[in-house]
């Protein structure tokens, strides 16, 4: 191996052994040389793999290298398994000489298994049965509690409340019945107020409105 070669090789080593040692005892970097395909590992640092010195290129270098030199391109962040059943997070760079020969490979491996564990048992953590349906506000008074519910509510008919038909005002209030809104007190005259009718009004379609309930419980 002429000085040049030797040279990129030595730095790569050491770039191994720095990221081994930063990363730690999840981080495997193999570097490879390939003038000897058959036996193209170099130097490990790290024991994720459980290779030796001497283990041949992967199956992935070895398709990339079919290619045109021009076309060969670094893969970063690829799914791997190991032999012994880690699930790695994979990339590979390729070491080139001074006229841009590809003469070697250095392929960085994390252990990401442990984390794919602990991944999974948070989503089960923030899981939540009722995602879209259920919505729970925290308000600091009842006022603010009954405007947003009203709010909620009105806001569905994209028009001034005051402007809305009779049939779509108690359409409001029966969403609003849904809600639960008219068991706060005061909501009733609230409600009167943004809609523009009195309060026996909404009282009036209250009670027409829980009258059809009992009639049709399953509408």
């Amino acid at each position: 191996m002429d000085h040049t070669k030797q040279s990129i090789f030595d730095q790569a080593i050491r770039t191994a052994d720095m990221l081994v040692k930063m990363l730690g005892s999840e981080c495997e970097v193999a570097i490879h040389d390939f003038s000897n395909l058959e036996k193209s590992l170099i130097h490990l640092a790290g024991t994720i793999t459980e290779r030796k010195i001497g283990a041949p290129i992967t199956d992935l270098v070895l398709q990339e290298l079919k290619k045109p030199a021009e076309e060969i391109r670094d893969i970063a962040n690829y799914k791997t398994v190991s032999a012994n059943g880690y699930v790695l997070k994979s990339s590979t760079v390729f070491l080139r000489d001074d006229d841009s020969k590809v003469i070697g490979a250095m392929c960085i491996n994390l252990n990401v298994s442990h984390y794919i564990t602990l991944n999974n048992q948070l989503k089960q953590m923030v899981q939540f049965e009722h995602e879209e349906t259920d919505k729970e506000t925290f308000h600091s008074s009842v006022q603010e509690m009954i405007a947003n519910l009203v709010s909620q509510v009105l806001k569905g008919f994209n028009q001034a409340p005051s402007m809305l038909e009779t049939d779509e005002k108690i359409e409001s209030v029966r969403l609003l019945e849904q809600k639960g809104t008219f068991l706060i007190k005061g909501s009733t005259e609230y409600v009167a107020g943004v809609l523009g009718v009195s309060k026996y009004t909404v009282y009036n379609y209250l009670q027409k409105i829980r009258a059809d309930a009992t009639l049709n419980p399953h509408s």
